[in-house]
């Protein structure tokens, strides 16, 4: 009977890979393996933005899907806190964050941002709130697309984390010239 191949643990290259997809391998000297591996989970990811606008990352009202989007890494929670800074106001009357609704736009009373309705003028105006979040099955599939980043990541992440010593990169070495008889 053959015994399993031996794995060895990096937690470097798992950090790296946990922070940016594609990074883990960067650190085992994987520079293809990198390149392949970021392209896929952003790819994935920037696809998922692109149909679904910055609402589809959105720790605060969709917070389940949040979490498998959070396995994406770093770029998931720079979108998240970009969206819940420059994109939410307060709500006057519930006092708690949201997305702005068709006939508002975001203003600052001092403290925080704020909703506040529009006037007719404004409305003319072209003027509204920054984003409107998405609806529908677009929007569904915009946060899936975003959550099958991150679980392509983890599964990229430990690769990372327990590399295959079999499958490490070849390294060139010259071999010394013989000796002239």
């Amino acid at each position: 009977m053959s015994t399993p191949t031996p794995t060895e643990f990096n937690p470097l290259a798992g950090l790296a890979a946990a922070i940016f997809p594609g990074a883990g391998h960067l650190v085992l000297g994987r520079p293809k393996r990198a390149l392949f591996a970021c392209i896929g989970v952003m790819g994935l990811f920037l696809f998922g933005l692109l149909i679904g606008g910055i609402d589809a990352i959105d720790s605060k009202n969709d917070k389940i899907w949040y979490y498998g989007q959070l396995l994406v890494g770093t770029p998931t929670i720079i979108v998240d806190t970009i969206h819940q800074s420059q994109f939410k106001a307060y709500d006057l009357d519930t006092n708690m964050l949201r997305t702005g609704f068709p006939g508002e736009h975001r203003i600052h009373d001092g403290t925080r941002p704020i909703w506040e309705p529009l006037t007719y003028d404004e409305i003319d105006a072209g003027m509204g709130p920054p984003n409107i979040p998405g609806l529908g099955r677009i929007n569904e599939i915009a946060m899936l697309s975003i959550v099958l980043a991150g679980m392509l990541n983890l599964i990229i992440f430990l690769d990372a984390l327990m590399p295959n010593p079999n499958h490490a990169p070849k390294t060139k070495t010259n071999p010394e010239p013989e000796a002239a008889k």
